[in-house]
Order: C-alpha cells, then structure tokens, then sequence
C-alpha cells in the first residue's frame, strides 16, 4: 500500500517561507501526478498544486505565484515551496498522488497524517 508523509510544517509569521515535504513509498513520483492538498476546520480539502508525470504544473488561483510544487525522483519525495504567506494559508497541509477523472483530478490513496502550517504575527 501507499504510504504518504508529510513534514515541514511551522507556525510562521505572514510574508514568511516554509518549505513542506512528501516522504511517498509504494509508488515513484516520477511516474506519476502527485499533489498537495490543504484542509481548515468545516471546509472541504482544496487541492493546490499538482505536477504531472511529465512534470507539468498547475496552481489554484489562491496560491499562483506564491507557491511552488517540485519533486526529487531519486529520494521519491514532492516538496510544496511556500513564499509571501498569508494567515488564510493557515491549515493542515497534504500531499496524495493524483488520477484525472473527466477534467478533474482526485486524490488516489489514503491520507497520510498531513503537517499543520499557521501563519500568524
């Protein structure tokens, strides 16, 4: 089964980095969409940066520009490079890999644990 690991996460002052990592076991990285992911309390899962096989990117509008979605094929691992941090980017952050279904792509395995980023002064 796949194993997903998230690390990384802080609390942080607004306009500060982070940078958040995706430990993955049971499947490459490389060879397959991957994606991060943020929950808050009441709200649904929002997908946020995926990078396909092909090592395409693609951002939601919230965060374009501010962050950044890379992997590294030979630790197997996805990293979410998070600049300019807003106190609305505050949640728990996570990482799965992706399948398009339609024009849409889904989460493909269980949940790992995530990592919880706050952003506050």
């Amino acid at each position: 089964q796949v194993q997903l690991v998230e690390s990384g996460g802080n609390s942080v002052q607004p306009g500060g980095s982070l940078r958040l990592s995706c430990a993955v076991r049971g499947i490459s990285v490389g060879s397959n969409a991957m994606g991060w992911y943020r929950q808050t309390p009441g709200k649904q899962r929002e997908l946020l940066a995926r990078i396909t096989s092909g090592g395409i990117t693609v951002y939601a509008d919230s965060v374009r520009g501010r962050f950044t979605i890379t992997r590294d094929n030979t630790k197997n691992t996805v990293y979410l490079q998070m600049n300019s941090l807003k106190p609305e980017d505050t949640a728990v952050y996570y990482c799965n890999g992706l399948n398009k279904r339609g024009n849409l792509w889904y989460p493909d395995h269980s949940w790992g644990q995530g990592t919880q980023v706050t952003v506050s002064s």
